[in-house]
């Protein structure tokens, strides 16, 4: 399947201390770019690694120019290292995929092309037998929470999500941490956006642990929805005009 015409992917791939993966996060994704016919990049941002991820990154991009790598000094959060990528990136379109090798690109491109139709597409897992018990219980308390609290019903809010890159360059408030995909998606669909939910399939880690679960990040996780919860309850408006050039904006001009 073709992908969008005229639609260039960036692919933010935040890395931590992944030597041992993301020389494979980064050959599948150049991959499912070439069988999905997608003009894209890819945007590794080394978030102060103290092993060889940046070395190797650069061996890449010394021969590929569809790869680039953004150096944080000290680690600065997945949130920091998505917004960071975001505004170097040249794509229309952009998409967060961590440097562990965890998720599958093929599982959430072939699906790009229904950027022709919304502006978001959201990815939950279908498979979720290959996360641990205690992992797939927070998934689910974390969702309830969410979905309670705002009036949605997601499936999921912390894959890998295609977003149209206009929707976030009009964002005011960037989260910096776990949240940050959570707080995107919120704030975007309460405005309106015109959003899809697709399934895909998860991987394993080779190696390492994710960062995901432990107590710093759902700190700052917590932080975020009380942020959340007081913009959305404490504003009267939250409608506004559509960003010239969505689909949703469009589709709002014709009726």
């Amino acid at each position: 399947m073709d992908a969008p015409k005229n639609l260039h992917l960036s692919i933010i791939m935040p890395a931590l201390n992944e030597e041992k993966n993301i020389l494979a996060a980064i050959d599948t994704t150049l991959c499912a770019f070439t069988d999905f016919k997608i003009d894209g990049e890819v945007i590794v941002v080394n978030d102060g690694s103290s092993d060889k991820t940046p070395e190797l990154v650069n061996q890449v991009l010394s021969k590929d120019t569809r790869v680039k790598l953004i150096n944080h000094q000290t680690p600065q959060g997945i949130g920091a290292s998505f917004w960071d990528g975001v505004d170097s990136a040249c794509g229309d379109a952009v998409s967060m995929f961590p440097g562990d090798n965890e998720n599958d690109p093929w599982e959430t491109l072939r699906y790009f092309n229904l950027l022709e139709h919304v502006d978001i597409v959201i990815p939950f897992v279908y498979n979720k037998e290959v996360r641990p018990l205690y992992r797939n219980i927070i998934s689910f308390l974390y969702r309830f929470i969410i979905n309670t609290t705002f009036l949605v019903n997601f499936n999921y809010t912390n894959g890998t999500i295609l977003y149209r890159r206009s929707l976030l360059d009009g964002l005011k408030h960037r989260n910096a941490g776990f949240f940050y995909q959570t707080d995107i998606l919120i704030r975007l669909v309460k405005k309106g956006y015109l959003f899809a939910e697709i399934p895909y399939r998860l991987g394993m880690r080779n190696t390492g642990t994710s960062k995901a679960v432990s107590l710093p990040s759902l700190v700052k996780v917590a932080k975020g929805y009380l942020n959340l919860v007081k913009d959305y309850y404490g504003q009267t408006n939250i409608k506004e005009d559509f960003i010239h050039g969505t689909l949703t904006a469009e589709r709002y001009s014709k009726q």
